[in-house]
């Protein structure tokens, strides 16, 4: 079980940094133009968009540097339920912008962030 925290905790720490770099970054359009399912950045305004980058590169951070240098282990956790709260968002919004296939990947995503908050807590 350790093994297989650590893993989804990986993968799911680089996946939220490459996303909130870009979404820091980069312009809305840019994003927007990346992918389809990316289109949903210019329903928010610049603010907001950058502000979610933040929080998932501190989210990303937060799922393995503490329990890497055992410091605070107990912030991992905490790490991935607001994670798991960012993805409960974009399923919202998937759903209003009717985009069920993209919502399921977003549940995914809730769903390994909710293994990682259980198993670590």
């Amino acid at each position: 079980m350790e093994t297989a925290l650590w893993i989804v905790a990986g993968l799911l720490a680089v996946m939220y940094l490459v996303s909130g770099v870009g979404k820091l970054f980069l312009r809305r359009e840019t994003i927007a133009g990346v992918a389809s399912a990316a289109g949903w950045v210019l329903d928010f305004g610049p603010g907001t968009v950058k502000f979610i980058g933040v929080v998932e590169i501190l989210g990303a951070i937060g799922l393995v540097v503490p329990a890497l240098l055992d410091i605070a282990p107990g912030l991992v956790p905490l790490a991935a339920l607001g994670l798991a709260l960012v993805m409960a968002g974009a399923v919202v919004v998937r759903l209003r912008r009717r985009e069920p296939m993209v919502a399921l990947l977003d549940l995914g995503y809730l769903a390994l962030c909710a293994f990682v908050a259980i198993g670590r807590a």
